[in-house]
């Protein structure tokens, strides 16, 4: 009896996986065909290593996921950032752009956290308004630097840290 109910729990977690793998692949390739600016490849991976993505069974669950999945992505940018700061670890005249990317992740996460309480409550207009704000802070962030014809050093994760803000932007756009 024991072996039975184990095989039964097995199946039904297998296909839990399954169902939110299929909801993982399909949004992405729906709102990359959307957004041409949406990477599907690192929509799909990025869904796919991200536990709460992984059990979720609608694209309001999918919103929710990749928000606070843009979130943890933001606050570890900004650490590496203030890292740098700390350490004086940056290229030479790029301290103020540094401080000013600091406080645009910071307004970003504030929009995020907005945009999952919009979420929650259904407000997709509301959170659309939010996680356009929060996907303007790394272009903002990368701007700085090239007005003053300097490099970047936060280029790579300024990135991924948009398009990882771009998922969530994309799938409310769907609702």
């Amino acid at each position: 009896m024991k072996l039975f109910v184990s095989a039964v729990m097995f199946f039904l977690l297998l296909n839990r996986f399954a169902t939110a793998q299929t909801l993982i692949r399909d949004s992405c390739k729906t709102a990359a065909a959307k957004d041409p600016n949406l990477k599907y490849d690192f929509c799909v991976q990025s869904l796919e290593q991200d536990p709460q993505s992984k059990t979720a069974t609608s694209l309001t669950g999918l919103v929710l996921a990749s928000t606070n999945n843009a979130g943890s992505k933001t606050t570890n940018v900004k650490g590496i950032v203030e890292t740098m700061l700390k350490n004086k670890n940056y290229p030479p005249g790029t301290e103020p752009e540094l401080h000013t990317c600091v406080e645009l992740y910071n307004g970003a996460n504030a929009s995020l956290n907005e945009a999952l309480m919009n979420v929650k409550s259904r407000d997709y207009r509301s959170a659309n308004v939010h996680l356009s704000s929060a996907l303007d802070a790394p272009r903002t962030c990368e701007d700085g630097f090239k007005e003053k014809h300097a490099t970047s050093p936060v280029t790579n994760e300024n990135n991924v840290l948009y398009q990882k803000i771009l998922i969530p932007l994309a799938f409310t756009n769907m609702l």
